[in-house]
């Protein structure tokens, strides 16, 4: 039976949501913008695209750092003010690698880039989900996760708009926005009513609390890792994809890149509205088992067309599983410890899942980067869809 918070104002869980939604826009603009622009920037740096590609590892790598300090933060002082703090301290970060003139100093500052990105899931999501009313909490997960969607469609607009005539580094110059989103936090959103009533008062018993679901941790982290490898396996080098294998125009590349992710936001909302009705597991399983079938016409198209409809599709159905993600681990976590365990076990599963991208380029040294994208994706959209079956579901269990 689903509950319901009759207690929650609707116009509190919709700027929650919205500043998830933002936040997590935001740090996939950012991300992507590396993605689009990684031939240009190893061409300055004077390096190979798989060296350009760590840097997308470092990332994906420092995560975890992030989601462990701000997530104990969160479940320690409430989620608000370390979401303010990881708004600015990204936006820093992002304004500065526009300015960098060394390899080194690039990969440093994607590294620190990661920490902030991996802090704002974990603590955006937890207090958007404990503030939406639980039998709408899987479409209003599906519009918080394709927050990533509509961040990489963002950095797909700036990179046709800006890199043509000004070339890679001012597109990172808009990263002082989230600065902003910070002031917005803390005049319009409220603190976590959950939070408040279940908080740990002390360290120690934050961190017995913690260690006591080392169980749930590692299968979170098992499910997150896959997952992360279905989105990076099928985004990262996608935009290297259409340059090396179809000779596309920054433009071009630009344009497909941003229509294949108006799929992922609908298929992020359908999926998790789904999700309300039949469940986490299913719909997740689902969207994974139809994304093998799409493969021949995303990897492999005869023609321009079928090209467009396989990036499109693909995306509806790869973050359509996504969409459903932020419910189900935060209906997974227990309340004391929401803030910090599925966001840390978020970024742990996206540390491991960190490889692919760099997999994928070593292996298009040997091998069409086509047919590098299609058996990554075979493997993981398989295992991700076993696992997810494999977990409980707590659909619209009550928060609190």
């Amino acid at each position: 039976m689903i509950a319901t918070h009759p207690d929650v104002p609707s116009s509190d869980h919709r700027a929650a949501v919205a500043a998830g939604f933002l936040g997590w826009t935001l740090d996939a603009f950012d991300f992507f913008l590396v993605v689009f622009s990684l031939t240009s920037i190893a061409a300055e740096f004077g390096r190979t695209d798989a060296e350009v590609a760590i840097s997308l590892t470092l990332t994906l790598a420092f995560r975890p750092v992030g989601a462990f300090i701000f997530g104990l933060m969160a479940d320690r002082y409430g989620r608000r003010l370390p979401l303010m703090l990881d708004l600015v301290f990204f936006s820093i970060i992002e304004i500065a690698t526009g300015l960098v003139h060394s390899y080194t100093a690039f990969l440093v500052l994607r590294a620190l880039f990661g920490i902030g990105m991996g802090a704002e899931w974990g603590v955006g999501a937890s207090l958007a989900m404990e503030k939406a009313p639980s039998g709408r909490r899987g479409i209003l997960s599906g519009l918080l996760q394709e927050g990533y969607a509509f961040g990489y469609l963002l950095a797909a607009g700036c990179f046709f708009l800006v890199f043509p005539r000004f070339g890679w580094r001012p597109m990172f110059f808009v990263g002082g926005l989230p600065a902003l989103l910070a002031l917005y936090v803390r005049f319009q959103v409220k603190e976590s009513a959950v939070w408040e009533r279940t908080r740990k008062t002390n360290w120690r018993d934050l961190f017995t609390e913690i260690a006591s679901h080392w169980r749930l941790f590692l299968f979170i982290t098992l499910l997150m890792a896959l997952m992360n490898s279905t989105s990076h396996g099928t985004q990262d080098l996608y935009p290297t994809f259409l340059q090396r294998d179809w000779h596309f125009t920054p433009e071009a590349r630009a344009a497909l890149t941003a229509f294949s992710m108006v799929g992922a936001i609908v298929g992020g909302i359908v999926t998790g509205l789904i999700s309300d009705r039949i469940g986490r597991r299913p719909a997740i399983a689902g969207a994974l088992i139809l994304a093998v079938l799409a493969i021949p016409i995303w990897a492999f198209a005869p023609n321009l067309v079928v090209l467009w409809i396989g990036a499109f599709v693909m995306q509806f159905l790869v973050q359509g599983a996504w969409g459903v993600i932020p419910a189900h681990i935060t209906e997974l976590s227990p309340d004391a410890v929401r803030g910090f365990l599925p966001g840390f076990a978020y970024q742990c599963g996206a540390c491991l899942a960190s490889v692919i991208p760099l997999i994928e380029a070593e292996i298009a040294k040997h091998m069409s980067y086509a047919r590098s994208m299609a058996l990554t994706a075979l493997v993981v959209f398989l295992l991700a869809a076993v696992v997810a079956l494999m977990g409980t579901e707590k659909r619209g269990a009550r928060f609190g």
